[in-house]
């Protein structure tokens, strides 16, 4: 059998393939060893003395004191999520003797400085994502946090802007900034905010990362750096950009296993480097299918095990084939990925693969499943038979109770404890020490689970304010009118005579004379008690004194009164009560406070006697914190503000004002979880049918009163993790 000619030429390159791995990987020795000569740091000539910040509009200025004046911008990049600025300062070390700097100015939270080596980086901890600039002032580096939301300025230390640097004699359209950001599920995304939409991108994958080639553009010398950013938890490591000859490069060097995606917006050029899961069972990793190397195959009753070694010496692979594959194959590809082609040859003759690393061990289906099943089996019987040891652990932050039900001694469900069937455990809850008997390898178990679990817990402080504000008014207005009709007593006659008898009739009921019974008792001699015929006066409001205007009217005899009597009340009232309630809480745990008084009540009892229960009515706040791992803060929240109200027959009746919900809010944010707010208004008329209703003169024969109440109860609520505070200060 003739083999296929592309099979000669892999089994030729198999010859010549070590010589060309020692030379590749002779050169990569010595491009390593210059770049560790490359990077060695040098001496910290310079010190960061002191850091302090102030405000100007909507911007805040923050002044980086140094000892010697700065030879150049410190590197700076920033994230968005969460939003923070960082500046490394090579050769610099870290004078202010602290790793933490508090602000709370404007959009500016604090600023944490870190040492690594001979280099010094401050991260400031924003808000928001906001722009930023740099400048050199002196023997100061100033940085411009722009809070409009615009494009940040460079300005000096009196809030002017910065001299401009000399333009540069290259024409070239220029990179405007390279971000870094973390996505939401862990990618590494690079951004690249270009010139304008017509520059030109070359993407080409390698090895170790991505390279994209922005052809005939250059880069600012404030953008040609190497950015670290191993420590955001993503597969991108480094970020360089440099220039190469007419072109602008971007190397962006990943580790593990990623997967890459780049499209472009407008002038955005964006990168996302993704993390992989491994999948011991699958050749190829990812999402994007296959990648390997584009070949042909033209096989007519080819061995399988050809096959397999022609993929071998293309792929570099190393590949391990069992005994038992045997039989031949008619295969006809053209320009497939060699990894595709592997694929296709195992399911057609019916096997599978096992990866460890670069090495593939290829074996039929049965074969492997059977290999697994009699490990497991043996593993089983080792365990079984493997002598059992004892270990004591002492736990810090948990109680050592919490672990009953994992290691199933009281309530547990035995298949789902962390102990074997032969191991034990004892809880010693005066020690807080936990003696476990078990094998080698679930011993282990226990150890990496006490490691997780038995942590220093984080702690919330929860600050509630609690405002309840109220605006009543209330207006009345009423008035009297009476007449007296009043002679002399003594030999005369009050009132209107009616006819030629003794009738007579008075206005006001007000009569007196001779034989005349009106039920009335003299105030006086001449005059009466009761001398109104209209009573309509203005009502008290808490029990305030009403205010009045009387007039009187009389005759040239005084023997007849027009009495007029105006009283009028107005109240105006202002009043607010803030409460404010504050706990702290462990993470995930929950926490009540409360103050108030409880109140008696009747109830009845079965035997048909009454009894005494009391009520609360206080002032209470339940939460239950849960810190998010991108530094927020998730409440359970749940608020009862009640007071004493009206007085029933069965006791005092209570007021309540209830608030329960859920919401996420930033670390020292504040959040307003509800309002309830209630107006009450209210007109009263009383009148003299009629009479009340004359136009002008109608105001002498009724009575107004007008209520107009306003309340309102807000509830703000704002989180403060403590924790990562006082693991500073320790």
């Amino acid at each position: 059998m003739t083999a296929h000619p592309l099979a000669r030429r892999a089994r030729t390159a198999a010859t010549w393939a070590p010589a060309l791995a020692w030379a590749v990987a002779l050169t990569l020795a010595l491009q390593l060893a210059g770049a560790a000569r490359a990077q060695t740091p040098p001496p910290a000539a310079n010190a960061i003395e002191a850091i302090t910040a102030s405000q100007q509009g909507a911007s805040v200025i923050v002044r980086i004191a140094l000892r010697q004046a700065p030879a150049a911008l410190p590197i700076s990049f920033a994230i968005s999520n969460p939003a923070r600025i960082a500046l490394d300062f090579g050769a610099t070390a870290n004078a202010t003797g602290k790793n933490l700097l508090e602000f709370n100015l404007g959009d500016l939270r604090g600023v944490n400085l870190v040492q690594a080596g001979e280099r010094a980086r401050l991260v400031f901890n924003l808000k928001r994502p906001l722009s930023h600039a740099t400048a050199i002032d002196g023997k100061a580096v100033i940085l411009t946090i722009d809070g409009s939301g615009g494009v940040a300025t460079a300005l000096d230390s009196r809030g002017l802007p910065a001299a401009s640097a000399a333009p540069a004699a290259d024409t070239r359209p220029m990179l405007r900034a390279i971000d870094f950001r973390r996505g939401g599920n862990g990618e590494g995304r690079v951004v690249v905010d270009l010139p304008g939409n017509q520059v030109a991108a070359d993407v080409r994958q390698t090895p170790t990362g991505v390279v994209v080639d922005f052809l005939k553009t250059g880069v600012p010398e404030a953008l040609r750096r190497r950015l670290d950013v191993g420590d955001f938890g993503t597969p991108v490591a480094l970020v360089t950009t440099t220039a190469h000859g007419e072109h602008a490069r971007l190397s962006i060097e990943a580790r593990g296993l990623w997967e890459q995606t780049v499209y472009q917006s407008d002038t955005q050029l964006v990168v996302d480097v993704k993390p992989v899961r491994e999948d011991p069972h699958r050749l190829t990793q990812g999402s994007q299918g296959y990648r390997g190397e584009k070949l042909s195959f033209n096989f007519q009753n080819v061995e399988v095990r050809a096959a397999l070694q022609a993929i071998a010496d293309i792929s570099g692979l190393n590949i391990i084939t069992s005994d038992s594959v045997a039989g031949n194959l008619t295969l006809r590809l053209r320009d497939v990925p060699w990894d595709q082609a592997l694929d296709v040859i195992l399911q057609a003759k019916g096997l599978d693969m096992r990866k460890n690393g670069s090495v593939i061990w290829i074996a039929p289906k049965e074969e492997l499943l059977t290999k697994e099943k009699l490990e497991l089996e043996q593993r089983a019987q080792i365990a079984d038979l493997e002598p059992l040891k004892s270990e004591i652990f002492q736990l810090n932050y948990q109680k050592a109770e919490a672990f009953r039900t994992v290691f199933g001694l009281e309530g547990g469900d035995a298949r789902n404890r962390i102990l074997s069937k032969r191991g034990s455990a004892i809880i010693e809850p005066r020690t807080n020490q936990l003696f476990v008997t078990d094998i080698a390898a679930r011993l282990e178990d226990v150890r990496r689970l006490i490691a997780k679990t038995d942590i220093a817990t984080r702690q919330v402080l929860i600050e509630a304010r609690i405002v309840e504000a109220s605006d009543t008014f209330t207006r009345n207005l009423g008035a009297k009118l009476g007449f007296s009709d009043l002679r002399t007593i003594r030999g005369g006659d009050a009132g209107y005579q009616i006819g030629n008898g003794n009738n007579r009739v008075a206005i006001g009921g007000n009569l007196a004379g001779v034989g005349q019974t009106t039920g009335q008792v003299a105030a006086s001699d001449a005059s009466f008690g009761n001398t109104q015929f209209v009573n309509l006066p203005a009502g008290n409001i808490n029990g305030a004194q009403v205010g009045s205007l009387a007039i009187s009217l009389f005759s040239s005899a005084a023997n007849r009164f027009l009495n007029l009597e105006l009283s009028a009340l107005e109240e105006d009232g202002t009043g607010k009560i803030i409460s404010s309630p504050r706990v702290i809480t462990a993470d995930k745990s929950v926490a009540l406070i409360e103050q108030g008084i409880e109140l008696p009540y009747q109830v009845a009892t079965s035997s048909g006697a009454t009894s005494i229960q009391f009520r609360k009515a206080n002032l209470r706040l339940e939460v239950t914190p849960q810190i998010t791992p991108d530094g927020n803060v998730v409440i359970d929240v749940d608020v009862n503000k009640d007071s004493v109200g009206q007085e029933t027959r069965s006791g005092f009746a209570i007021d309540t004002k209830h608030v329960k919900t859920q919401v996420m809010v930033d670390n020292g944010g504040t959040v307003v979880l509800g309002g309830i707010y209630q107006q009450t208004e209210r007109s009263t008329t009383d009148k003299v049918p009629l009479l009340g209703d004359v136009p002008v003169l109608g105001y002498l024969f009724r009575s107004n009163s007008r209520t107009n109440d306003k309340t309102e109860l807000l509830v703000f609520i704002t989180p403060k993790i403590v924790t990562e505070r006082a693991q500073a200060a320790r």
